[in-house]
């Protein structure tokens, strides 16, 4: 086996594991809040998931950084470890702070993936293979949230909030240590970027300046539908746990195909258009799941949306992957990730407030009409600023 196909596996068990953790804990929000245990409003759900989102942003800085001084497989295995311990610990939460503190520790060891492991597949995969090999990695995230939402429900409703999380915890554990076994024996150079200062960080903030309204809207609108569909399908339409998880399991399990399939719609529609047509698709979605009187109609919606929304995220990654210099990709990844951490963190803290406001079908709303105007900012201002630097004022 090739030593770019090898990385292509690992990074994508990685992301699967990274990522169905990340879910599977929000999952438990919704049901404490039923109980009114431990979590007694929206706004503290909020508060969990902004300072969650925002402890992960600070710490795929320090990532970077360390991708300077420590080679690949180490930080793999402390994240995979990390998220496997924290998983068990949850569990033994009994009050709201010490449930915070835990979910800040298990948001820490969360920071790994999208810095390094995309570099990784980006920098191994020559341009002509980077949608192909994106839209796979990007895919297996996605799997592993589905089978995450799949599991979660069902197995909450059986048992208990705590037994899903010890599964998990299992499960990541398992799936961290076939990652790194896979790679164990083949060695990674340190990333030697340079000084990464602030100037540094602006330089490569510039080379994705007309992706970053897609970065913020994913990274939004995913928030706004981890931290709150569940509650919308649980509170306002009184859908058991077990049907949320599979309605969720088929929202993602949607995204998980639409992007494998992302490299051949990429390949035969262009990238570009990719790109806008579901920029535009997610934003009405998440506007007809704010406006939805029935449940039917809120989940067709949720599924539209899943259609739409994950031909965001390879068409993005692939445009950084293209973009900027091997050298600088993890700092670039990084920042591209981030972009949609501090999206999620301000929006999922703003609809916590909304949902205790005027209903916990107002993040939607917001999200769908920030998300209409964002999609006008890509799509019109940054190319036609394109158009004029590239053309010249006289066509040159």
């Amino acid at each position: 086996m090739t030593f770019a196909r090898r990385i292509l596996i690992s990074s994508s068990l990685f992301h699967a594991l990274n990522d169905a953790a990340t879910v599977a804990v929000p999952m438990i929000f919704p049901i404490l809040y039923a109980q009114q245990f431990i979590i007694r409003t929206y706004s503290q759900i909020g508060l969990l998931s902004n300072f969650g989102l925002l402890t992960t942003l600070l710490f795929q800085v320090l990532v970077v950084h360390l991708s300077q001084k420590m080679e690949y497989r180490f930080l793999l295995g402390v994240s995979f470890a990390g998220i496997s311990l924290t998983l068990l610990l949850i569990p033994l939460s009994s009050s709201y702070f010490l449930l915070f503190l835990l979910y800040l520790l298990f948001r820490i060891f969360d920071s790994f993936y999208h810095t390094m492991g995309m570099a990784w597949v980006s920098r191994t995969h020559p341009r002509q293979a980077i949608d192909l090999a994106m839209g796979v990695q990007s895919g297996s995230g996605m799997f592993g949230v589905f089978l995450a939402f799949l599991t979660f429900g069902y197995l909450a409703q059986a048992s208990s909030w705590q037994f899903p999380l010890r599964v998990w915890a299992g499960a990541c554990f398992v799936l961290g240590l076939t990652s790194f076994l896979l790679i164990r024996d083949h060695p990674f150079p340190k990333d030697e970027a340079g000084r990464l200062d602030i100037s540094s960080w602006l330089g490569t903030a510039r080379l994705i300046r007309k992706h970053i309204p897609g970065f913020l809207f994913g990274g939004a609108s995913w928030a706004v539908t981890i931290y709150f569909a569940p509650s919308l399908l649980y509170h306002k339409f009184a859908i058991p746990m077990g049907r949320i998880g599979l309605f969720m399991a088929v929202w993602i399990g949607i995204g998980t195909v639409t992007t494998y399939l992302f490299g051949p719609i990429s390949r035969r529609f262009g990238r570009g258009k990719v790109f806008k047509v579901g920029f535009a698709g997610a934003s009405l979605s998440l506007l007809l799941i704010g406006l939805s009187p029935r449940p039917g109609l809120a989940v067709a919606g949720l599924f539209v949306f899943g259609t739409f929304l994950f031909v965001i995220y390879p068409a993005l990654q692939s445009f950084v992957g293209n973009t900027c210099p091997e050298v600088c990709q993890p700092q670039a990844f990084g920042l591209a990730s981030n972009l949609q951490l501090l999206a999620g963190a301000l929006v999922s803290l703003l609809s916590g407030f909304l949902s205790d406001r005027f209903g916990i079908s107002a993040p939607f709303l917001v999200m769908g009409a920030l998300g209409a105007a964002a999609f006008v900012l890509s799509a019109f201002v940054f190319d036609s600023a394109d158009s004029v630097r590239q053309d010249g004022p006289a066509g040159i």
